[in-house]
């Protein structure tokens, strides 16, 4: 890391640049919303007109040092409805979180070989065709406003830096206002133009996509024509990484650090050749030297990735940030395929903000609009529990009980409504040729769901099933006085159940057969469910935050878990398994049948950061991650933690202020989560290899 990326690191980090921040209100931004209602303006022509305003209140701001420029002035973003609009809006809709469009990956690579110019060229172009109806007009004309917005913003951004010398930087935005970039500079800068515009259009979760793929041919080309050496490139990338760090705590979601701020490298191509270049290793070495949040990476790799990629991946996670999260193509790519997604785009999928599988430029995916509870339904079922003479009647309640919550699910996001985002169409594949938002559809519309406390339901059932039908060492009655006197005059079967029971985790064939029929159980229950815009149902195995709001009032289950104590995130063991070593645990989360649960969702292990001392610890847990792979795993994220450091920054969070850790699919410091999270990552098993 250079001495001006040093330098520059330090003043973000202190929150230097929060100082030119003002709000929507002082702007005077805060009543466009009943202006445009006044006005009666459709959807589309709000959200242009908006980002117009923003756009051209925003104040040009470089910072010393800087060469990649755009600084966020505005501390918050309006919404283009009333409040009284929005009320009307959801009693005619479902909405989704915010009701705009987020969690998909634009068509970076093809913005950057086009530029801005040659997208306006084909709006005008497109707007020739007397077939075309009003709506497809109006949206048009809105693209086209949109992308002028941006070429204003980046043309009062080169007037700033020629006022203050910065010629090769004026240059550089010169080029970008209009034309495709021919250098790494450009397109770096260009890059980040637009991903600012998109947070400012009110998209959010704006993730980067496969970087390391359309950043190498001007990479290469730089060095090529002797423009840039290595050193020169990696200064960039590392400042361009920097970036995404200025703004991110204005960023939605939620927590900070919940950003959607993920890239993706390496991956293979249709002719089998693995992916990982020079600018995939500076990527790497530039997170490592920053320490900071963003971007979070997602590491592609198969059983034939070459060792030296996961010893760099193992290094990182050394550093502490939570990430690289690992992907399985040999797992995800097939996966993709058998659920209809044609084979190029499956071999170019992307992770969304955490760690769903998404396609960049063609899908319209909201891959985490709901949630369903595993453990919640087997709870539930404790509740007929006398009324079951074997363990299959069990299952064949839990089993339906499922299948009827997937149907529930299917059924309760129709009429969805979501605010047109015209900037994000002009990214995003067909938009522009249908003459439609992407908004209403891309070319692919699946929904994904998650899948919380599977662990708890596996452990549960499993339990049930050798205690009360198999050993009868416990009447079904007298377990069912006890989880509703949350075993306070039961402290035997307490301790029976929760450390002594059958556990996923501990490689038991049988218990990891019950997690697996519970995942089947979910694939199956939404296979061929259509939603109203042609889309499939996807199953996951992650929780996101639901993991926290599904335990809240849960009561106690046959695992040995109290009421309303936490289950664990994502899918990973119980949090009280008697078990410190991974390996195990990698066997039991691998068995399952993960290509038809291809929502995404990792298995989390949180690593004691005692083992990782040296570098032959480096290379050990490189080893171990390349294992799981080895073993069918579709997706890994580690964390390493010293759980007297988490609760000594819970005390004094003035001294631990940089202190990263993985949440549930994202990294964020320690010190800025809410409690119920914190707490929650202290509690967390840590192993030890």
């Amino acid at each position: 890391m250079t001495e001006r990326i040093e330098k520059l690191r330090a003043f973000l980090r202190g929150g230097g640049h929060h100082r030119f921040r003002r709000t929507p209100e002082e702007l005077g931004l805060d009543g466009l919303s009943a202006r445009f209602a006044a006005e009666c303006l459709p959807d589309v022509e709000r959200s242009a007109r908006m980002l117009e305003a923003l756009l051209a209140a925003e104040q040009p701001v470089i910072l010393e040092g800087e060469r990649i420029v755009a600084t966020r002035t505005i501390s918050r973003i309006p919404s283009v409805f009333t409040d009284a609009e929005w009320a009307e809006i959801k009693a005619a809709h479902t909405l989704h979180e915010r009701g705009t469009v987020s969690n998909i990956s634009a068509d970076y690579e093809g913005i950057l070989r086009d530029g801005l110019g040659a997208r306006r060229a084909q709006i005008a172009t497109r707007l020739e065709d007397p077939g075309l109806d009003e709506d497809g007009r109006r949206f048009l004309k809105a693209a086209d406003d949109c992308i002028t917005a941006l070429q204003g913003f980046i043309a009062r951004y080169e007037d700033c830096a020629r006022a203050n010398g910065l010629d090769e930087v004026a240059e550089v935005l010169r080029v970008i206002r209009s034309e495709a970039p021919q250098t790494l500079h450009q397109a770096l800068q260009l890059l980040r133009m637009v991903h600012f515009t998109l947070w400012e259009s009110d998209c959010y979760h704006n993730t980067l996509g496969r970087f390391d793929q359309y950043i190498y041919p001007f990479y290469e080309a730089d060095l090529r024509a002797g423009r840039l050496d290595r050193d020169g490139a990696a200064d960039l990338i590392t400042e361009f990484f920097l970036t995404c760090n200025k703004d991110s705590d204005l960023y939605v979601g939620m927590q900070q650090g919940d950003n959607g701020q993920s890239i993706v490298l390496a991956g293979r191509d249709a002719d089998g050749r693995y992916l990982f270049n020079e600018v995939s290793r500076i990527c790497l070495e530039a997170s490592y030297d920053l320490n900071l949040i963003d971007p979070k990476i997602n590491l592609r790799v198969d059983k034939d990735t070459p060792l030296d990629v996961f010893e760099q991946g193992a290094r990182l996670t050394k550093r502490g940030l939570g990430f690289p999260q690992y992907d399985n193509d040999d797992v995800v790519v097939p996966g993709l395929i058998s659920l209809g997604y044609a084979p190029e785009d499956a071999r170019n999928y992307v992770v969304a903000a955490c760690w769903e599988f998404i396609i960049p430029k063609n899908g319209m995916e909201i891959p985490n609009i709901d949630a369903l509870s595993f453990a919640g339904i087997v709870s539930e079922a404790m509740g007929h529990l006398p009324d079951f003479p074997d363990y299959d009647a069990l299952w064949a309640w839990v089993d339906g009980r499922i299948k009827a919550e997937c149907r529930r699910i299917a059924s309760a996001h129709d009429r969805l409504y979501i605010v047109p985002a015209p900037f994000m169409s002009v990214l995003m594949g067909g938009c522009i040729e249908r003459a439609r938002d992407i908004s209403l559809g891309g070319v692919y519309n699946n929904y994904g769901v998650h899948g919380t406390g599977l662990s708890t339901a596996a452990d549960s059932l499993a339990a049930v099933r050798k205690n009360v039908y198999e050993d009868k060492s416990i009447g079904a009655e007298e377990l069912c006085a006890a989880l509703a006197d949350d075993f306070k005059t039961r402290p035997d079967l307490y301790e029976k159940l929760r450390f002594d029971g059958p556990k996923m985790g501990l490689d038991d064939d049988a218990v990891d057969a019950v997690g697996t029929a519970l995942l089947d159980s979910f694939a199956e229950g939404l296979k061929g469910l259509r939603n109203e815009r042609g889309g499939i149902w996807r199953a996951g195995t992650g929780t996101a935050m639901y993991y926290i709001f599904h335990a809240k009032d849960l009561p106690a289950t046959p695992d040995g878990r109290h009421a309303g104590e936490v289950i664990p995130a994502n899918f990973t063991p119980s949090m009280f398994l008697r078990q410190r070593g991974p390996v195990s645990v990698m066997r039991s989360f691998s068995k399952q049948h993960l290509q038809d649960a291809i929502n995404g969702g990792p298995l989390t292990i949180e690593l004691d950061d005692s083992i990782l001392r040296n570098d032959e610890s480096v290379s050990k847990l490189a080893e171990l991650i390349r294992f799981f792979v080895r073993r069918g795993g579709h997706q890994l994220q580690l964390n390493t933690l010293d759980k007297e450091t988490l609760l000594d920054a819970k005390a004094h969070p003035e001294l631990h202020r940089n202190l990263i850790v993985r949440v549930w699919g994202w990294s964020g410091y320690f010190v800025e989560l809410d409690e119920c999270y914190q707490d929650h990552i202290i509690n967390r098993i840590k192993y030890k290899l």
